[in-house]
């Protein structure tokens, strides 16, 4: 019997050490409570793709932003700016929060003023002062979500402008002050 009983402990401490031996060898990623932060685009007006991670937890990947940035300069100028990596944390909680796992179809990012200001001439609704000429906007769908819950889930994190372009087929965000049109 206390054969059986050494036997039976020797076999339990071996289970233990075999666990936390697997605990130390998971990813250092899961180990730290670290989720790597990815967005997919495609840009409707370039036929571009980009499929980026750009955050590891709450530490944004330098090399990523530029990356991003680059994807999201001004098409018709080609100027670029620093895009609001914060707008990037808005767009993974709005697509995370819809249970998505689709692409970001942009319409526009980054404006360079010249691109602004010609906008504004061709439409009332664009702002002197748009968000988009700080990097803190993009208009966009998400493939695999119908407009109006991308809106919805927008507005629900209530941390910036959102607007609704229906006629266009597009939604708003920018990480400005919170309000909606």
């Amino acid at each position: 019997m206390k054969r059986q009983k050494r036997r039976h402990r020797r076999h339990l401490l071996k289970s233990m050490l075999g666990t936390s031996v697997a605990g130390l060898l998971m990813p250092v990623k899961h180990a730290l409570g670290m989720d790597e932060k990815r967005l997919s685009f495609y840009h409707t007006h370039t036929g571009r793709k980009l499929d980026v991670t750009f955050a590891r937890g709450d530490k944004f990947i330098d090399s990523a932003l530029k990356e991003v940035n680059g994807f999201l300069s001004d098409f018709r100028t080609g100027d670029a700016t620093e895009i609001d990596p914060e707008l990037l944390n808005l767009m993974y909680d709005i697509r995370k929060s819809l249970g998505s796992k689709g692409r970001f179809e942009v319409i526009s990012a980054y404006r360079s003023p010249k691109t602004n200001e010609m906008l504004r001439g061709r439409s009332s609704g664009v702002a002197k002062n748009s968000q988009h000429l700080k990097g803190k906007a993009i208009d966009v769908r998400l493939d695999d979500v119908e407009l109006p819950k991308l809106r919805d889930a927008a507005l629900a994190q209530k941390r910036g402008g959102v607007g609704y372009y229906a006629k266009s087929n597009f939604v708003h965000i920018d990480t400005g002050r919170v309000r909606r049109w």
